[in-house]
């Protein structure tokens, strides 16, 4: 099928990529004129582990093509996906000005019907508006399906090849099954809906996972005036198949692109319709209070932080990514800086994006090594897997004092206690 995919950004590469590795042939169009000739020469916009093979295997496969003009592939195109950023309001709605300012350039241009496909994260409602804004321009058949992506930053590709579950949402069956049959590859639940469900499942799952985040984070500050181990809880709670083992793992709280924006976008979605979403305003709280409990910790150590050189491992709001938007490293670092400390930084893939938020407030380190010298504490902020395997003894010698904030539960307390630190984790 010849698809055309708006938008090159974290969800449309990864949608364009995977389309053409299932076989479709499949256009990417974005303005970014300078991104869209790297992306032709196979260079990569951000960092998503196994993305840029596929990337390059499909382009000289000429299955993959990379273009800035819209225009000239909309009537080319039977399947036109939609991939532009829904970036929040103050207010913590969705702007929807992306995707309306495309909309009206599909219905200016197409010639005869299409199916489009909204893989964007948007308020329930938003396809009846896209079909209304095209019939403006195009008399004739529009079918607008909602086909929400789950794609995990870091673990993008393994997860569009192999989802739990491709929703696709649409007011007309046929359109449904022309869509799901582009992924009849892929061998999962296909969940076949209405628009309105299938747009409101990507925020309800977003918030549902947010909230185990924010629960377990609870529980571990409760574990630390009952000196319970957090770990232990939640592996005891994850044994129970109605609960499950993932998004238990307590820290500094969730950040990224998707959960804090999605969330507060759900809450503002409830209250606009009337409902008044008191969980979700919980959860907001509570994750935004976790990042103040490093600090606190840091407090009870240090009253007085001016002067102090503070080692800061990870700046990403997870591992492997480059993402540091929502990333608590950032808020904590930001927050470290007004009480006068010095940091010095390292992340294997964050330290370009961090230098557009930080600028050079900040030392940014070659390794994690250069990071801890003469530290007077080290907070590791982003679980990334090689902090594990550093060699904790040589650090111990190159920082002046031995304590270790451990802020994702990463490393092993009983080990690290043994080489002589004084380790703080969160809720052990």
């Amino acid at each position: 099928m010849k698809i055309l995919v708006i938008g090159t950004g974290y969800v449309g590469l990864v949608t364009a990529t995977g389309l053409a590795e299932l076989g479709h042939q499949v256009t990417a169009v974005d303005i970014d004129f300078k991104k869209i000739n790297k992306l032709k020469k196979g260079i990569m916009p951000f960092f998503e582990p196994a993305l840029k093979p596929l990337v390059i295997r499909n382009i000289q496969k000429q299955r993959l093509f990379f273009n800035i003009n819209l225009k000239n592939f909309l009537d080319k195109s039977q399947f036109i996906f939609i991939c532009v950023g829904t970036p929040p309001k103050r207010d913590g709605s969705a702007d929807l000005k992306y995707i309306k300012q495309v909309v009206r350039v599909i219905g200016q241009n197409i010639k005869e019907s299409k199916i489009i496909i909204n893989k964007s994260t948007v308020p329930i409602g938003t396809g009846l508006i896209i079909k209304k804004i095209i019939k403006k321009y195009f008399p004739g058949e529009i079918n607008v399906v909602s086909c929400p992506e789950f794609l995990r930053e870091g673990r993008a590709v393994s997860d569009f090849f192999h989802p739990d579950r491709i929703v696709i949402g649409s007011d007309n069956q046929k359109a449904i099954e022309l869509v799901a049959n582009l992924f009849k590859k892929i061998k999962t639940e296909k969940l076949k809906t209405t628009l309105e469900s299938a747009e409101l499942i990507k925020y309800a799952a977003n918030a549902f996972l947010a909230t185990k985040i924010s629960f377990i984070n609870e529980i571990a500050n409760l574990c630390e005036k009952v000196k319970a181990d957090v770990q232990i809880v939640a592996t005891g709670m994850g044994l129970d198949k109605r609960i499950g083992p993932s998004f238990l793992k307590a820290g500094i709280g969730y950040g990224g692109s998707c959960f804090p924006k999605d969330i507060r976008a759900l809450k503002q979605i409830a209250g606009g319709n009337g409902y008044h979403f008191r969980l979700l305003k919980a959860v907001i709280e509570v994750n935004y209070f976790q990042r103040l409990v490093i600090l606190k910790k840091i407090k009870l150590i240090y009253p007085r932080l001016k002067n102090k050189i503070v080692c800061v491992l990870g700046l990403a709001f997870k591992d492997l990514t480059d993402d540091v938007r929502e990333s608590a490293a950032i808020e904590i670092i930001k927050k470290l800086i007004k009480q006068g400390a010095k940091i010095q930084a390292f992340d294997p893939q964050a330290m370009i994006n961090a230098k557009k938020v930080l600028n050079y407030r900040i030392k940014y380190c070659q390794n994690a090594y250069e990071a801890c010298k003469n530290a007077q504490f080290l907070i590791i902020a982003t679980e990334w897997p090689q902090f594990k395997k550093l060699n904790w003894q040589k650090i111990k010698h190159l920082m002046k004092n031995d304590i270790i904030l451990d802020g994702r539960n990463l490393l092993d307390k009983q080990k690290i206690e043994k080489l002589g630190f004084k380790y703080i984790g969160v809720g052990r």
